[in-house]
């Protein structure tokens, strides 16, 4: 399949975007299946952590332009912008924290992919370009008020009008990604951090991301609040009782 979804070990789920013809870029069907790997990944009550990935040295293209350009009218735009948009969102509403692992360019619609994701890792030999602008176009699946909120105003409005291709190393400077990895490792790299998020308390994890979502879109007094909410029944959780009697019991040792 172009678009497959695989479980591996410790609560791990990986979706693939393997269409190298066309440097991973996605036509309808392609989106139709990364749609229902992500509500699929919403059915997995075991999942941890949630990695997209390209084949070979990409990432993923954006919209495959080739199959998409026999759908000209305003129509087609406000089904294809609908279309990702929710997958997108849907993807953003994964209760684990999700990664990017970016093993080579990601333009376009697959800049709008990255960001996404909660965490990126890229390689050297990979690339971030906000391209639509050269097409006479504005990000049309979300990646407008995700790169604002990430980057703030300036930078945002910069890269956006000019379609600016950020390199590995300035997107790493510039804070839009997590890690730098060499050529061929951001899979494995992401993996491996994966394996570091699912190795901790699952309803803790679940709770930090809610509390920092609600720090992105809600007042602070207000994602404040929803801190405090989830603590206390975190810290009346058998598995915090056992985790500090652990701590204690070797503290005696």
């Amino acid at each position: 399949m172009s678009v497959s979804l695989e479980s591996i070990e410790g609560g791990i789920a990986i979706l693939k975007i393997d269409r190298p013809q066309v440097r991973n870029a996605l036509d309808w069907d392609a989106m139709y299946t990364f749609r229902d790997c992500i509500e699929s990944a919403h059915s997995m009550s075991d999942l941890r952590a949630f990695i997209v990935s390209g084949s070979n040295e990409t990432f993923i293209a954006g919209g495959d332009l080739k199959a998409l350009h026999r759908f000209t009218s305003e129509e087609d735009g406000v089904r294809l912008s609908r279309e990702m948009t929710l997958t997108l969102e849907m993807l953003e509403a994964l209760p684990c924290p999700t990664i990017a692992a970016i093993n080579g360019p990601a333009r376009g619609g697959g800049a709008e992919i990255c960001l996404a994701c909660d965490l990126r890792i890229i390689s050297t030999n990979a690339d971030i370009g906000f391209v639509q602008i050269k097409l006479g176009l504005v990000p049309g699946w979300g990646a407008g008020q995700r790169l604002l909120h990430l980057v703030g105003y300036s930078l945002a409005l910069e890269w956006l009008s000019t379609g600016r291709i950020l390199s590995a190393e300035e997107a790493l400077a510039f804070g839009l990604v997590n890690t730098l990895t060499p050529p061929g490792q951001a899979l494995s790299t992401a993996i491996d951090l994966a394996q570091q998020v699912a190795s901790n308390p699952a309803p803790a994890v679940r709770a930090i991301k809610r509390i920092l979502r609600a720090g992105v879109y809600l007042p602070p007094s207000t994602a404040a609040s929803y801190e405090g909410a989830e603590f206390p029944p975190l810290w009346a959780a058998e598995e915090h009782i056992q985790a500090v009697q652990r701590f204690l019991d070797n503290k005696t040792q």
